[in-house]
């Protein structure tokens, strides 16, 4: 089975969809992060790092993984 994290929870792909691991319902990407309890923003953004200007993508974490930054 394959699995990963969403905003520091777990989650697992079912061959079709990711679903989290405690309830088995769709990762649909607006699950508050598990570090900070905060709900990603309306863009899709990690609340707590908010819009990072010249990033093609970033993360905090979520108390799973270091953060990082990519930019272009």
């Amino acid at each position: 089975m394959i699995r990963s994290h969403s905003r520091g929870h777990d989650i697992y792909f079912d061959g079709e969809y990711w679903r989290y691991n405690d309830n088995d319902q769709l990762d649909d990407g607006k699950r508050a992060c598990k570090r900070c309890g905060r709900k990603p923003t309306v863009e899709g953004y990690d609340a707590c790092l908010g819009h990072v200007k010249g990033a093609t993508s970033a993360c905090c974490g979520h108390g799973v993984e270091e953060r990082y930054v990519m930019m272009k």
